[in-house]
């Protein structure tokens, strides 16, 4: 069993990587050649993506008992 701190750390670390990551892409796709109206739906799926990762992060390690 991994303890509850060691967990929280992992899983702010992972999470936070996670949000770089597609934060980055988005941006680049949206800068990029597909332009501001053709990255806006990759922004919408990111953004959804985005709100479950950080609500699993709040599940697993804050709300967890």
């Amino acid at each position: 069993m991994v303890g509850k701190k060691i967990n929280f750390i992992l899983g702010l670390i992972a999470t936070g990587g996670l949000v770089a990551f597609i934060t980055g892409l988005a941006y680049s796709i949206s800068t990029g050649f597909a332009g501001f109206w053709g990255g806006l739906p990759f922004w919408i799926i990111s953004l959804t993506v985005l709100a479950l990762a950080v609500y699993n992060f709040y599940e697993e390690t804050i709300k967890k008992k």
